[in-house]
């Protein structure tokens, strides 16, 4: 299967901001805990930068998820 980077980037921040949500965090909080600046996550999550492969491994780890979930790829 084959999905477009822009794809993967909706998906990201749509997933991004699932987790959080259902977990009751703010985007500083998730920042904080990711050791980021929260500008910097409130991009990742609007699909407004992409995050390197160190970081979004880090975020599937803090959110208990696979990167492939995170990018749509899987939904589970």
């Amino acid at each position: 299967m084959v999905i477009c980077q822009v794809h993967m980037e909706i998906y990201l921040g749509k997933r991004l901001k699932e987790l959080r949500e259902e977990q009751g965090l703010t985007q500083k909080q998730v920042a904080q805990k990711l050791n980021m600046n929260s500008v910097t996550y409130l991009h990742y999550e609007k699909s407004q930068r992409e995050p390197p492969l160190s970081v979004l491994v880090d975020m599937a780890k803090f959110f208990d998820v696979t990167v492939d979930y995170l990018l749509g790829v899987s939904d589970i």
